[in-house]
Order: C-alpha cells, then structure tokens, then sequence
C-alpha cells in the first residue's frame, strides 16, 4: 500500500554543465551529510550530461526529474512511487517562475547574481518538501511583489530583516524629534 503525504519532494537540485552546485536544497534525512549530498550530485550529474534535454530517471531509488536550461541542470528529486505528472509540473513550475524572474535568461551567471530570487522561488514553491505553489505566475507575483510600507505591516508578520528595518526607521525618527 502506498503512504499518502503532502512530503512529496525530497530535493531540487541545480547543477551547471560541468557538474558544479548552483543551488540545492534537500528535504528529509536521507542526504543529511555534506558528503552524501555531492555523492549524490556527482552521480546525478554523470547519469544525466549525456542528454540534456531534459527526461525522467529512476536514480538511487528516487524518481528525478530534469531540465536543462543553457548551462543549467534543474532536477526535482521525488519517492519512487511518486506521481511523474505532478513532479514535472512541479519542474516546469519551478522553472518557469525562475524563467520569468531571470527576464528568460537562465545561465549560471545570471542565477548566481540573481540568487535571492531564485532561492526566494523554491521557497515559495517548495517547504520542507511539500508543494506550496504549482503557478508560476503566483510564484513570480510573490517573489517580486512590490515592497509594502513596513509601518503597516504587523511586527509579528515581518521578517527579520523586515522587523530590523522597521526599528531602524523608527529608531532614526525617534533621535530626529
């Protein structure tokens, strides 16, 4: 019988054309070391550089997903017995948004100087495994959503860096008076 979950992702990874990390993220403890993880990158990236143009493969025992994008492997690491529509829709979502946020210009270089957006993309559509975010123009919306007046916004609804933000403000106005 098959375990039901909302934990359907246990990674997305992204490697260049060489088979350096760009980004990844892992979810659940089944790559838990440093090691394991470039283990796995390592012959993720053997198996897949002979055809970039993006398939599905079983690998470790996990069905991954990929696309490849200039000079950019994007792979969705799932359960064996997970569904491949819905990780390839969970791909080309993820993709897409990147896509659209990057201005249609995914290369390592652009995604490395962009790399707040992109990590920004996986979280919105991506947490701890579970999908969020199957739209890539929601995800897009949310990643870039235009910057709110932060006095508004509720301090326990502010980031850290929000929050630090705010304080500075109000801090900076407070010696002004």
């Amino acid at each position: 019988m098959v375990n039901l979950t909302l934990y359907t992702i246990k990674a997305v990874v992204m490697l260049d054309s060489e088979g350096g990390r760009v980004l990844a993220k892992y979810f659940g403890t089944d790559y838990a070391s440093a090691k394991d993880q470039k283990a796995f990158e390592k012959g993720l990236y053997d198996k897949t550089k002979r055809s970039p143009h993006g398939e599905i493969i079983l690998f470790d025992n996990q069905v991954v997903l990929y696309r490849f994008h200039e000079d950019v492997f994007f792979y969705i690491v799932g359960m064996p017995e997970e569904n491949e529509v819905m990780l390839l829709h969970i791909l080309n979502a993820f993709s897409d948004a990147v896509s659209m946020l990057l201005r249609h210009q995914i290369s390592k270089r652009v995604i490395l100087e962009n790399l707040d957006l992109v990590v920004l993309a996986l979280d919105e559509t991506i947490d701890e495994g579970i999908v969020l975010e199957t739209d890539p123009s929601a995800i897009v919306a949310r990643v870039s959503k235009p910057r709110e007046n932060l006095s508004d916004v509720p301090l326990s609804e502010q980031t850290l860096i929000q929050a630090y933000q705010t304080a500075k403000e109000k801090f900076g106005t407070a010696l002004l008076k």
